[in-house]
């Protein structure tokens, strides 16, 4: 109408006709809005409007797409690799958009996309392929995999990155008038919609507040960022930082064959290698060496991606790595990070704006742009097994992704793995590893007490903890420089017994073994935690306890005692230390927790030998020489006069040690498992659950004749009725004295692996779907259950 009233008044002939309206009738309801038409009434979208979508479903019989009709107001945000709500079978899901298709080989009526919770492309094309290699490898799901590979989604972060993204499409839409041509701007959109990282535009829906369609209710979906986190200025940043790049090639000169590795996989060539990292050289260590790697790739306008064991070696990695290129260029994907500094540097990485990731088994699937490198750092390490299904080793994700993508592999370490030896064996990796002059020159000088020369001068050496020539080594090293002291156990006494009798201390209430924490108090159940005040021998009646079993803080308290003007300094689980002085002193630690001294210390005591060569395990000979070759490696050269002096009587793991041969070792030891048909030479299965669920489960797979069984047997079960595997979230679950839960092993080929990986597969989704028997854990490679 227009704006003057009364007599006179002329009509706007632009203004809708005004309906007449009388009294006691209700007004007119408004037209619906856009928001308000219920999903999918808008019509389906113009361009593939099918969606291939992975449910994050952990039951094996929906491992696999589910089609999806998507609606026109949800195609701008619901691209390859964003995450998504679905109704099914009654209720809403989560899920990835694995695909977009134009028709559907579904008959019927599809149900349609319900909410699209992250516009961005989260999950790459490459990623999804990844798992799905994973999971068939390890007759598990593509779910569990993604769930270990794709960080929890951040909704500040998402919001940051498309806002990140709508300001660099800004600045080129500016750009593009100045030409005058319009092509490349409008194929810029249209990419934008179907999932293009590149691409600036995005989409209608973006208009206001940069918001996803649909907001995120499930807090176990979305993790939000507190108001007070404010985004890094230095990785917020569109474009990278102009610092120059520093690559010292000169380190590989140590190594036969080294420059010609590095030039080949700068190249942009599938080379593989397999490093036997030089110790106690000057100018390098393993994380330079990586990090050089990593930055000649960079260099050459590549990506690239390392992975290690531990928080401790991800620090020296970065260190080394960002001395070379800047922090500004590298992502950390490492969980005690935080969630949003996490999902911030994987979705750096996944829109394209960083090619350098380090971290610890979940960087393996780091969504890396134009890679050709991945690195693994002591691949022999355990915690590189995953701990929940399917329980793959991360060693095994990086083989798969370098074979998938064709790009270069590194594995460096001081000890050699029989996994990699294989790689070396079969031809699909180089061996490079110093010349045996340089090794003289830059290795220490190993004693072991238990020759026969030592044992002349002290017979007692073979029964004491410390025998005299590591007191002796200690003493003399302690006035140039710090001595590491590695020992087996963590805490002060881990297991205890009657001092009379030498019968093993039980708690009265679970029965559980005792410990102490301390020279000062009462002893602890190890199981249900309780105090075992005036505990008392149940065989003898005696009530005095001697130590059993000496753990790190007990054998700092013995040294402190020894050596009165040194300090001594702890590290272990409890309390772990990355760096000491160069400023003599006792550094005790257990594996894996050995600090970095600065100039190297100056002796190694390496304790409790026999005692880790003792355990009942398949791997205990070759990972006890792993541990001795990472803690002499801290140590100085011979030439400036570091001594390692090992204590243990095993003449093969002993001898390796002290020619400092880990390749050697490692032939030997796959030899001998190639006689015996053991892993590495063959690939493992475990089975796990109560004995009827198993039997029928080996009924119903007819395994060919070349796999060999062993089993069912029966599983010891742990404190509380817990199986020795962990929790029922993570391997065999919970052995109840109703169901005591069975095992049985499967030993089969390489050759036939993908045969039987597969059919292992199908039977979990089989027996998830009819539920005709209890659940069945499904483990491979289980070498570390053996």
């Amino acid at each position: 109408m227009s704006e003057r009233s009364g007599p006179g008044a002329v009509p706007d002939p632009d203004a809708a006709p005004e309906q007449l309206s009388l009294d006691g009738l209700p007004e007119p309801s408004p037209a619906p809005k856009k928001s308000d038409l219920p999903v999918g009434a808008e019509g389906p979208a113009p361009e593939n409007p099918i969606a291939k979508v992975l449910l994050d479903a952990y039951v094996p019989h929906l491992d696999r797409l589910f089609d999806y009709r998507v609606s026109a107001g949800l195609d701008p945000d619901a691209v390859v690799g964003a995450k998504v709500s679905v109704p099914f079978s009654g209720r809403l899901m989560t899920g990835w958009i694995v695909d977009r298709v134009a028709e559907s080989d579904v008959t019927g009526r599809l149900l349609s996309i319900r909410k699209v919770l992250s516009p961005l492309p989260v999950l790459k094309p490459g990623i999804v392929e990844l798992a799905q290699a994973v999971a068939a490898r390890s007759a598990g799901t593509v779910s569990d995999v993604l769930r270990v590979a794709v960080p929890p989604r951040v909704a500040r972060i998402d919001k940051e990155m498309l806002a990140r993204r709508k300001a660099a499409a800004a600045e080129e839409s500016e750009a593009i008038p100045a030409t005058g041509d319009t092509t490349k701007h409008d194929a810029d959109a249209a990419n934008v919609a179907h999932g293009d990282p590149q691409a600036g535009e995005l989409g209608p829906s973006d208009a206001e507040d940069v918001k996803p369609s649909g907001d995120v209710d499930n807090a176990a979906e979305t993790t939000e960022a507190t108001d007070a986190e404010k985004p890094d200025p230095a990785t917020s940043a569109g474009e990278e930082p102009d610092a120059p790049v520093t690559v010292p090639r000169e380190l590989w000169r140590y190594y036969d064959g080294g420059p010609e590795w590095l030039t080949a996989a700068t190249e942009g060539a599938p080379a593989r290698a397999v490093v036997e990292v030089l110790p106690s050289p000057e100018d390098h260590d393993w994380a330079l060496l990586t990090a050089s790697a990593m930055a000649a790739t960079y260099e050459a306008g590549h990506g690239a991606l390392a992975v290690v064991p531990d928080y401790k070696s991800l620090e020296r990695l970065a260190a080394g790595l960002e001395s070379l290129v800047g922090s500004d260029r590298v992502v950390r994907l490492h969980a005690d990070d935080g969630p949003t500094p996490r999902y911030r540097g994987y979705m750096e990485l996944s829109l394209g704006y960083k090619r350098l990731a380090i971290g610890t088994r979940s960087a393996a699937y780091a969504p890396v742009h134009d890679l050709r490198l991945v690195c693994c750092h002591d691949d022999g390490d355990t915690s590189y097994v995953e701990q929940r299904a399917p329980y793959q080793h991360t060693r095994d994700v990086l083989l798969l992704r370098a074979q998938q993508e064709d790009t270069a592999a590194l594995f460096t370490g001081y000890s050699v793995s029989p996994e990699a030896q294989r790689l070396i064996t079969t031809g699909w990796a180089a061996h490079l590893r110093p010349e045996r002059a340089t090794l003289r020159t830059h290795s220490p000088r190993v004693e072991a007490t238990s020759d026969s020369f030592n044992l002349s001068r002290d017979p007692m050496a073979a029964r004491a903890r410390l025998p005299h020539e590591a007191f002796r080594v200690a003493q003399q090293a302690l006035t140039r420089g710090p001595v590491l002291v590695q020992v087996a156990r963590r805490g002060y006494a881990p297991f205890v017994a009657c001092e009379r009798c030498r019968t093993p201390a039980r708690c009265r209430g679970c029965g559980g073994s005792l410990s102490l924490r301390s020279g000062r108090e009462a002893p602890v159940c190890t199981w249900c935690g309780r105090n075992a005040h005036g505990w008392q021998c149940q065989e003898c009646g005696f009530q005095r306890l001697r130590l059993s079993k000496v753990g790190a803080l007990r054998t700092a308290e013995e040294l402190g005692r020894a050596f009165p003007q040194v300090p001594v300094i702890s590290s272990s689980a409890e309390h772990v230390r990355a760096n000491v002085g160069s400023e003599p002193a006792l550094v005790v630690a257990t594996p894996g927790a050995e600090p970095v001294a600065e100039g190297g210390y100056a002796a190694a005591l390496l304790l409790d030998g026999n005692e880790m060569l003792a355990r009942p395990w398949l791997r205990a000979e070759e990972q006890t020489l792993r541990r001795w070759f990472n803690a002499a490696a801290l140590v100085r050269s011979s030439s400036k006069g570091g001594t390692v002096v090992v204590t243990a009587d095993h003449d093969q793991a002993v001898g390796a040690l002290v020619r400092w041969d880990p390749s050697g070792h490692a032939y030997r030891q796959l030899q001998e498992r190639h006689e015996l048909g053991l892993p590495p030479a063959v690939r493992t299965a475990a089975l796990t659950g109560p004995r009827d669920a198993l039997t029928a489960t080996l009924r119903d797979l007819d395994l060919p004749s070349q796999v060999n069984v062993v089993g069912p047997a029966p599983m010891k079960d742990q404190v509380g009725g817990w199986s020795d595997e962990g929790d029922p979230g993570t391997l065999a679950g919970l052995a109840t004295e109703d169901e005591p839960q069975y095992r049985a092993l499967l030993f089969f080929g390489f050759g036939i692996a993908p045969r039987i990986t597969a059919a292992l597969r199908a039977e979990k989704a089989r027996a998830s779907a009819l539920r005709e028997h209890a659940v069945v854990n499904v483990r491979c490679d289980i070498t570390d259950l053996l």
